[in-house]
Formats: structure tokens, sequence, C-alpha cells
């Protein structure tokens, strides 16, 4: 009995002294800041005051938790919000961990959950008078609306050359995540010029602050830049390809002949019926009781399509249907050759940038607050947990102890709502799973200039689940796409090049560059005009034709 105390008593001591650690851990001196909302935010948080800023912060709990956090409460408003550091921090100095949390409790479709690290009120700002002007050193976190879906970051850094202050914008970002959880954004700025951006504790983004290929416009500006005082000279041709000066336009060229003419071989079916209008008028309709001729005009009945066509090849006038010209040519125009002349794409020489300065390290600016300073359209968006440390281990810790089990609780939470949803309808969790990976495609870099077109997809596909398999087949083809430009995108030029040495014949070229009929497509024997059948190969007003052709 005395030796199962004993254990009980040993178990409980290091119980104990564990949790102390956590607790010394997270409170010690590598934690400049951690704000909880446990307890209301006034007279620790100042609320602006500037008139513009008219939106109504409350402290909330989380939607299924006793957590409380800070709340947006009303849609289509400005919010102003500032905490105040002890003392300025030192971004100079090792490594530097911002991290928060933020829950879209009803979904994100047009607003801005950021933060701004501001700078010492010195630098010309209040805490009442908090706007979008006020001075920050690092703006970060999510921000979603139309084609804008990223988690921001940008370093508002000091020209040393000009003394103005440049936001610097973090190249391809990540998402934001597109569900109703609890999610946790982390910056992590490293000694080494390095920076990490984190969701939910899974690195999604590192990037250099000197590298250009990082941030933009970049801190080092290029060495060289274009000459102002350059001037492209008169005589200067930049046309690769000329039309031929020799020439000539062939004597049995007739530029007059149109592109159909009357197919003369097409006979009338029989049955047609001349004399039958293709519409006649509704034998059941009858005059309104109230309609007034003098006021409502004479009383027509409504057409209908004559039932006497219905069996019938067609009725009213025939006509010969029309087919291709076979003596079209179209308008002539001399082929184009290689322009002797010609001298390349002018642009102006490079001399030596004037602001160019080298830099070893940013020269952050010290940060003294935090500030929530935004526009949404959306209501219910609740901040919490918001954490400036020294170390990454103390991020790491509160996204363990924290962030974690609550966003483990909504997650099976969402599992089940699917689940149940599901059983209504069977594409629901196929549905999200499509849209997770989907959602992650975007993310990758080389996709970049595609991503707002896949992210308008994915929206348009929440919105409509209906379409999922239409959307997730257009994002496919816009995939496949970009993967035949990058295996046979060279071949292609080659090919192009060698094709355009070939000097093609008198007049060649301007067959090409008209539109011509599909020569496949043939009207039915007998004309269209009773079955109003149309074979438009206007590649202007005929998407097939172009899809085709």
């Amino acid at each position: 009995m005395m030796r199962n105390r004993q254990l009980i008593s040993s178990i409980l001591l290091i119980l104990a002294f564990v949790s102390l650690q956590k607790l010394c851990y997270c409170h010690d001196d590598q934690t400049v800041l951690y704000e909880s909302f446990d307890e209301a935010f006034d007279g620790r948080w100042i609320v602006s005051k500037n008139g513009d800023y008219e939106g109504v912060w409350k402290h909330a709990k989380s939607e299924g938790h006793d957590d409380y956090g800070l709340l947006v409460s009303e849609k289509a408003r400005k919010y102003g919000i500032v905490k105040e550091l002890d003392e300025p921090l030192s971004l100079k100095d090792g490594t530097i961990v911002l991290q928060y949390e933020v829950r879209f409790q009803e979904g994100l479709e047009c607003g801005g959950a950021y933060l701004k690290y501001l700078r010492p009120q010195e630098s010309g700002w209040t805490a009442e008078g908090f706007d979008s002007e006020s001075p920050y050193s690092i703006m970060f976190g999510p921000d979603k609306c139309g084609a804008t879906n990223k988690v921001h970051f940008i370093l508002k850094h000091k020209n040393p050359k000009s003394g103005e202050y440049v936001e610097h914008h973090l190249k391809f970002p990540p998402s934001v995540p597109h569900d109703k959880l609890s999610h946790v954004y982390t910056a992590v700025l490293k000694p080494d010029n390095e920076v990490r951006i984190l969701v939910d504790g899974e690195e999604k983004k590192k990037a250099s602050f000197l590298s250009k290929e990082d941030f933009e416009p970049a801190l080092i500006p290029d060495k060289t830049v274009p000459d102002p005082e350059d001037k492209k000279p008169e005589d200067w041709d930049e046309r690769a390809k000329i039309p031929d000066p020799s020439a000539v336009k062939p004597d049995d060229w007739d530029e007059d002949a149109p592109m159909e003419v009357e197919d003369e071989e097409a006979e009338k079916p029989e049955g047609w019926l001349d004399d039958e209008p293709e519409e006649v008028d509704d034998p059941e309709a009858t005059k309104p009781e109230d309609w007034d001729d003098e006021e409502d005009g004479m009383w027509e009945a409504p057409k209908i399509d004559n039932p006497k066509c219905e069996t019938a090849p067609g009725c009213g006038e025939w006509k010969r249907p029309m087919k291709r010209n076979p003596a079209y040519k179209g308008k002539w125009s001399a082929p184009m050759i290689d322009n002797p002349a010609y001298k390349g794409v002018w642009k102006p020489r490079d001399i030596p940038n004037p602001d160019y300065f080298e830099l070893d390290r940013p020269d952050y600016e010290p940060i003294a607050a935090i500030g929530i300073e935004i526009w949404t359209m959306q209501d219910g968006i609740l901040f919490d947990n918001m954490l400036i440390a020294k170390d990454e281990k103390v991020a790491e810790s509160y996204r363990q102890t924290i962030w974690k089990p609550k966003f483990d609780v909504e997650k099976e939470k969402q599992k089940a709502e699917e689940e149940a949803a599901g059983s209504a309808d069977g594409l629901k969790s196929y549905q999200k799973v499509v849209f997770d990976l989907l959602n992650k495609a975007a993310d990758i870099s080389f996709l970049s200039a595609y991503k707002s077109k896949i992210t308008e997809l994915i929206e348009k596909a929440e919105e409509q689940p209906n379409v999922t398999i239409g959307v997730l087949v257009s994002i496919v083809v816009v995939f496949f796409s970009i993967f035949i430009k990058l295996i046979f995108g060279g071949k292609k030029a080659s090919a192009a090049t060698t094709v355009e040495k070939k000097k093609p014949e008198v007049g060649e070229s301007s067959k090409s560059e008209e539109t011509q009929p599909d020569s496949d497509i043939k009207p039915p024997k007998g004309g269209v005009q009773g079955k109003k059948v149309m074979y438009n190969t206007d590649p202007n007003e005929n998407p097939l034709y172009n899809q085709y052709t």
C-alpha cells in the first residue's frame, strides 16, 4: 500500500514538474508578448477613434468552445484596434517569431484578417488615431477577395539612398485555408535573412529577404538600369518579317469572289410545303376580357409552330442551301520574307544605377505595437492567441498545447457534419477532398501565373457544388496545357523557325490568313430552311469552330 502511494506521489510530482517547466518556458524571456483574450480586452487594447473605423469589436467565445477571442462582429465595416508592447522590440537580434490564430466562423468571401506590427509612435501615429497610414514594419496574415487569395507577408523597409519607406511583398505566398476552422499563422524571421511562413505548423513558404526572386520589389536594386536619355535611332528596323516586294498577285486571283455560293445541285425535297407558313396563330388563344383595342391596339393571337411542318421536310419558300465557293481566295496579300534590314528589338543601353546599394541584412525597424486595421465584408472573424517570441519552440509549444486540441475538435465536428450531409449527397466528401487538393496545387510556385484562375474556379465550385466535376476537368486542362508547354515548347519554337525559312509560294500566305470554312461540314441535301440549321464558320461567333479547328 505504501509502495503504491509513493508511486502515485512520484507520478504527480513529475507531472507537476513538467507542467511548471512548460509554464516557465512559455512565459520566460523568450516570450515578448502573448495575448490569449481569456479576459476582456478593454484597457489592454485601444480601439481606434478614427471616424472611418466604425466596426464594433467584441470579446466572444469561439463557436463550439469555451475559448474567447477578439471578434469582428459586423459586415461591411472598417475595423481598427491596437495593442502596445511594453517596450519596442528590435528585429535585428536573433530569431523573431510572429504567430496568431484566426477563425472565419462564417467563411471568408471578401476581407482581410492580417496584423500590422507597428513602428514606435515617434514615427508619427497614435493609438486612438490608428488608421491605414499608421507606419508599420511588417504586415502578416490572410487576405481574400476576388482573385486575391494569399497569406500576406510585407516588409516595409527604408531605402538607405532615398530615405523612403518601400513595401516589399513576398512573391508567391501561400493560399488562405477555405474552411471555417481555427488556423494558426506563423512567420519566422531568422538572422541569416531567411523568412519562413507556416500555416498550422506546416511550412508553406521559405524565402530570403535579399533575393529578388522572393520579394517584389527587391530589397537590393539592380546594379544597372536602362538609360532614360537613350533614344531609338530613326532608322532602327524592328520588323523581323516584311511583305515580299517582288511578289505579284496572280491574274486569276479574284478578290471579289464570295466565300459561299448556292448549291446548284441541291433539289427541293419531296413533300416540301411551299404554301404553308412556319408559324400560325394559336387556335386556342382568346382575347383577354380586359383588352381594350383603343388603348392596347388590335389584338392578335400569339404564334405557334405550324403543326403541318412537323411531319414535312420543311415549310415556306424553299431556297437552295449555300456551300463553300471553290473559287474563293479572299483578299490577296504578299507573302512575308525575312527582313534584310532587321536589327532586333531595340532597348536602351544599361547604365550604372545611381540608386544602387548593397545590403548584408535588412535594416528592420523595431516594432512597438500590434494593430488590426482591416476592411471586411465578412463578420464572424475571430482573432486569438497572438504571440511574439524569440524562439521557434515557444511558438510550437503554443500550437501543440492550445491550438491543436481546439483544431482537432473542430475537424472532427466538421467530418461528422460532412458524413451526415454525404448520406444525402454522395458528392459532399468527394468535393471536399478535391477542393483541398486543388488549393494545395494552386500554391505550387511554377503555377503562380495561373493561381488566380485556379482559385477563381475553386471558389465557383464551392459556391455551386454541382459543377465540381466540370471545374475539376477545367483545371486538369490547365495543368495539361502547362505540361505540354514545358515539354514541347522549345521544339515547337524550333519547328516554327524552320518553317519560316521556307519561302512560301506567291499568294500562299493570304490563303492561310483568311478564315476558311470547315470543308468537312456539308449541309443536308435539299436545304436547311425548314429546320433552321446553321453552319457558322466565323471563329468570332462560333466558339466550337475554334475548339476543333
